[in-house]
């Protein structure tokens, strides 16, 4: 794809423009940003609308849109199964955890944890995601940002991804999660404006949908593949998608930081409703795009070099000047909603859960400039980092990406479990944390150098992924339970606001209320049978 014309360029200058715009609007006034609650929580008083967008936005990165493409131009319809699980999680989330996040007034993840179990778990929470997040989603945010200024706005790979960290590092410093929510909203209507223009061109140059099922045949509209299938067995898809979703949406510092800035636990549970709702575009406007580029490239209408070149092909050769642009900055949005969420997300892990226990003393006007330095450290940190991202082999990048899908599974069974049943503790809690972590480290060790295994290491560096989490998820969660029963049971006064046994009414401080076509439970219905629809529709 050849560089944008000057009105792609006026197209995306003022999108750069907007979002400064919003974020000095969102933040200015009411000495929002001075205390900690102000900074990191953006004062806990956002609604429903901002909370989804923001869940939204944050999870979809640009090197998510291309690779959804990919995948449907490789695959068919079957990868968004990993979307439209999400709806789920992001239920469970504001219907189970978000009640009892809000309830203890905790600012982190680890922070819960430590509420639940004790400090261990909090330390390994912290650590763990911290540096989860320098290797995996700064890495791969700051890696995408250079290719998309370099193959679709014709900028070199260093360039871009210096533009891209500081622009999102400059409002991400200075606004905290206030600027980062509302800008978040923003990127939402932009990226999915962009995808939606890139969907309809498709169609409108193959000729309609008929002519696209005709084209690719209906085996790429199946969302069940059989058990054997190496990338998406329909096992792995049930079972293995609400295990890293569990740990995903519902526990990982980078998402639910979002709900903790609700105004009450209504306005959260009806955000991550709203986000249920959106994840069900995705198959629709990333991953149909892609499956459009394959029938393109069959008809002889589009050339495609690879799956992957499935999205910036069609934005070359579909899409005329201006409307390009639309859609580049829609990239860039994508861009930089993730990683000003990343961003945000890490310092408030640093502040929290390092600095303030280092200084229990610190004044919250200290916090909130620790926050600040935090964030300036890790945006230095992603800069001198992009030099190692090109110098590692794509294999190994990829195994890096790995990581979080071997450590999830025992963070994922801590929580629901700790949530759920009182008579787990912390001994408990740190042998399962500990013994997934080696099992989870084993099993990448062992895949980097799979081609030399034989025998049972082989098959279990070659288990797919989905099954594997499945596996370790129900072995931490033996491990957590049967430890658990060697030691006394935490006291109930531990409990009150982080377990079910604690609290008998979870979400009920508002008490019944009938039910309303605009209530949280009716929502949550008509998400169920909008998810089943799609299901129905889409069964092959």
């Amino acid at each position: 794809m050849g560089t944008l014309s000057a009105l792609d360029w006026a197209v995306v200058a003022g999108y750069f423009l907007l979002i400064y715009v919003v974020s000095y609007l969102s933040t200015r006034g009411k000495g929002r940003q001075s205390d900690a609650a102000g900074y990191f929580l953006a004062g806990k008083d956002c609604g429903w609308f901002v909370i989804g967008a923001s869940l939204f936005a944050s999870a979809i990165g640009s090197e998510h849109l291309v690779g959804l493409a990919g995948a449907g131009a490789a695959r068919g319809v079957a990868v968004s199964h990993f979307e439209i699980m999400a709806c789920f999680c992001l239920l469970v989330l504001g219907w189970l955890f978000v009640p009892f996040y809000l309830r203890s007034g905790v600012f982190t993840m680890p922070e819960f944890l430590e509420l639940r179990y004790g400090r261990g778990a909090r330390t390994y929470l912290a650590v763990i995601s911290i540096v989860g997040y320098v290797l995996t989603k700064i890495s791969v945010t700051i890696a995408a940002g250079g290719i998309v200024f370099q193959t679709l706005m014709g900028l070199d790979f260093w360039t871009g991804a210096v533009l891209i960290v500081v622009a999102t590092g400059v409002y991400t410093v200075f606004g905290g999660l206030r600027a980062v929510l509302y800008t978040d909203m923003i990127q939402m209507f932009v990226f999915i404006g962009g995808a939606v223009l890139v969907t309809l061109a498709g169609l409108d140059r193959l000729g309609g949908v008929h002519e696209l099922t005709r084209s690719v045949g209906p085996e790429f509209f199946n969302l069940w593949k059989p058990m054997s299938d190496p990338e998406y067995p329909w096992t792995g898809i049930i079972f293995g998608i609400p295990v890293l979703g569990l740990w995903y949406w519902c526990t990982d510092q980078f998402i639910v930081q979002r709900v903790l800035a609700a105004s009450d636990v209504r306005q959260a549970r009806l955000g991550t409703i709203f986000a249920g709702y959106l994840k069900l575009l995705p198959l629709f406007i990333f991953v149909l795009p892609g499956i459009i580029a394959l029938a393109l490239s069959r008809s002889g209408a589009l050339h495609l070099e690879s799956t992957d070149s499935a999205l910036p092909a069609m934005i070359g050769a579909l899409l005329p000047a201006g409307v390009r642009g639309i859609v580049v900055a829609g990239l860039i949005a994508a861009l930089m909603s993730s990683l000003s969420s990343v961003f945000n997300s890490c310092s408030t892990l640093i502040t929290w859960d390092i600095y303030r226990r280092l200084r229990p003393a610190a004044s919250e006007l200290q916090l909130v400039r620790a926050g600040k330095v935090s964030t300036v450290g890790i945006v230095i940190l992603g800069l001198l980092w992009i030099p190692l991202i090109r110098l590692l082999s794509k294999g190994l990048f990829t195994y890096l990406q790995s990581v979080q899908a071997c450590i999830s599974p025992p963070i994922a069974a801590v929580f629901l479990f700790g949530l759920l049943w009182r008579r787990v503790n912390a001994r408990g809690a740190m042998a399962a944390l500990l013994s997934g972590f080696v099992l989870g480290l084993a099993r990448l060790v062992l895949e980097i150098n799979k081609s030399s295994l034989s025998g049972c290491l082989f098959r279990y560096a070659d288990l797919n992924f989905l099954h594997f989490a499945i596996a370790l998820f129900a072995f931490c969660s033996a491990v957590l339970v049967a430890v658990s029963l060697t030691a006394p049971a935490p006291g109930p006064e531990k409990l009150d606001k982080v377990c079910l046994a604690g609290a008998a009414a979870a979400g009920g401080q508002a008490g019944r209320r009938p039910l309303r076509l605009d209530s949280p439970l009716a929502m949550t219905i008509l998400l169920l049978v909008l998810v089943a629809v799609i299901y129905l529709c889409f069964r092959g």
